[in-house]
């Protein structure tokens, strides 16, 4: 008995308790099933499970040069949104007899690298990568050596150069402002972590500073744009007073990167005495369930971050068993403008 009390089956009891070959079983471990009659197959089902045999991963990965294993590396696993987008990419894996290894690059470059260097070093067959949008040409390197790599809702800065699964940013942000707008909203703030490199957020910020300036007539940005980092509620509190203190008398907005930041300018306007309502407004990317709970209910930007994960995990897999081939794909999922009322008056009126 070994350390974990196996049974230590082999595939030669299994070949012999269901009367085919080695080489049948083997065929059929791997999905194999050509000339291979239902009841062969029905059969050699049955003995498996009688016998409760289990394959060695290893033992596989090392003959037929697949782990079955794929590498997915996330830029920052505290988000929501991340577990939400494993979630996704494990479904499809699973289905298809692939375990996924992940790992947290924490946001820092250097980490990111060293994880994916990781994984490969495991031997997975494909890597997802949400980037923390800083390793342009370490990625690019990996394209290069033939590994099959697939972006997940962030991209680099040179477009179509890898295979990146994503949600729309820059135009349904020009929605949001649209609506602002023709609520009559004369000043929005723009909160944010932080843009860094990371794509979705430069999208979101290029297509505020884009309607600041059409809708708003607004020239410069810069008073308008509020760098939150890892600033307290009490800083951010500070933030938003002075955003009130510059802009007197004016019907005024918020628009949040994402949901962390927007959960965070929340609990700053509670401090900063600030109440969302026909005059104070706000509104941001990623609609989480609590963003239709808090009364009035929040205006929220949706995007299925779901579906990012498991149409990654179809664009590699198809890469990795060779049926898709060619270019690289551009594949940009919709996202969809939720309005609530703390940004629309007559909505608000009903709570």
């Amino acid at each position: 008995m070994n350390r974990f009390n196996e049974k230590n089956v082999t595939i030669s009891q299994v070949a012999a308790e269901a009367h085919v070959s080695m080489t049948t079983i083997s065929r059929y471990l791997n999905g194999k099933y050509e000339y291979m009659s239902a009841e062969t197959r029905q059969r050699i089902s049955n003995v498996i499970q009688k016998l409760d045999y289990h394959p060695s991963n290893i033992a596989r990965s090392l003959k037929s040069r697949s782990s079955r294993c794929i590498g997915c590396v996330i830029a920052d696993i505290g988000s929501p949104f991340s577990s939400i987008l494993l979630k996704g990419i494990n479904a499809v894996c699973s289905a298809h007899g692939y375990q996924v290894l992940f790992s947290d690059a924490d946001d820092r470059p250097e980490k990111e690298c060293k994880a994916i260097q990781e994984l490969l070093d495991s031997r997975v067959d494909g890597l997802i990568v949400n980037t923390t949008g800083c390793c342009d040409d370490f990625l690019l390197q990996m394209k290069d050596r033939g590994v099959p790599l697939v972006l997940a809702d962030r991209c680099i800065g040179r477009k179509n150069v890898l295979d990146t699964v994503t949600a729309g940013n820059y135009d349904i942000t020009c929605e949001c402002m649209r609506h602002l707008h023709e609520n009559g909203f004369e000043k929005v703030a723009f909160f944010t972590p932080g843009n860094g490199k990371i794509s979705p957020r430069l999208e979101r910020y290029r297509a505020y500073c884009d309607s600041m300036r059409s809708l708003f007539h607004v020239r410069s940005t810069d008073p308008l744009t509020f760098d939150t980092g890892r600033d307290s509620p009490e800083k951010i509190a500070e933030q938003l007073s002075q955003f009130v203190q510059q802009n007197p008398g004016k019907r005024l907005a918020v628009f949040c990167v994402n949901g962390v930041t927007m959960s965070r300018v929340l609990r700053a306007m509670r401090l900063a005495g600030i109440a969302v309502g026909k005059d104070f407004g706000i509104c941001g990317f990623d609609d989480w369930e609590w963003a239709s709970l808090i009364p009035p209910g929040i205006t929220t930007i949706a995007k299925d971050s779901y579906a990012i994960g498991m149409k990654a995990a179809e664009v590699l897999l198809s890469r990795i068993t060779g049926e898709k081939t060619g270019k690289p794909v551009w594949i940009e999922l919709e996202s969809r403008l939720c309005v609530r009322g703390s940004t629309d008056a007559a909505m608000a009126a009903k709570f």
